[in-house]
């Protein structure tokens, strides 16, 4: 794949002006957009650049991030804490993603969104109120592995470290996840899955697919 420099402020406006443009192909009223990334690449962060680059341009969005659906504790750490399966496959409620995000956002939805579901520090609900998306708001959820789950994303954005860069910018106490993320390279392909690919090896200096 060829990749060609890019600033991130010039992405970030390029990523508001393709999705302020965007139509959903199944009739959804909201495009819904994916921001890809192991958390060593920090894909909320774009995420949220993108979402103020929108309110510039006058467009609402609403940015989610999938820590907020993570499951609880004594599901997600049922076969102990540093487990690469249940990491890959089974740390976030993609059943509650489906239900409290994505439905609302399908053709003839209501547009009443959870922004977050669980929080993984106390480990309980968040009682986070739902959020009005009116016609034309953006959903800009980030988070890791979101490719794989046939998800109804209307733009896909996957933020690629290469193997060196992931491990050493991912804590040495979370690196017993990295071989979640070799799996879903060779499983779910993202670099070729995603719309758009960005590569950050170089947080100053990143490349993109244009």
């Amino acid at each position: 794949m060829r990749l060609e420099a890019i600033t991130w402020e010039r992405l970030t406006d390029t990523l508001a002006d393709r999705l302020a443009d965007l139509e959903p192909q199944d009739g959804s009223s909201w495009p819904r957009a994916a921001f890809d990334g192991a958390p060593a690449s920090r894909p909320g962060d774009l995420a949220r650049q993108v979402g103020e680059a929108l309110r510039l341009r006058g467009r609402p969005s609403l940015v989610v991030g999938t820590e907020g659906f993570l499951r609880p504790a004594s599901v997600r750490l049922e076969y102990g804490h540093e487990d690469v399966e249940a990491y890959y496959s089974g740390w976030f409620d993609t059943n509650a993603l489906w239900r409290e995000v994505f439905g609302p956002l399908e053709a003839g939805g209501t547009g009443r969104v959870l922004p977050d579901l669980w929080d993984p520090h106390a480990d309980r609900a968040t009682r986070t109120p739902y959020v009005q998306l009116p016609p034309g708001a953006v959903l800009l959820l980030h988070g890791p592995l979101l490719l794989g789950h046939w998800f109804p994303f209307d733009l896909t954005v996957h933020i690629r470290l290469s193997p060196g860069a992931l491990r050493r910018r991912t804590p040495e106490t979370e690196h017993w996840t990295l071989p979640a993320f070799d799996r879903y390279e060779t499983e779910t392909g993202p670099t070729t899955a995603a719309d758009v690919v960005v590569r950050a090896d170089d947080p100053r200096h990143p490349a993109w697919n244009g």
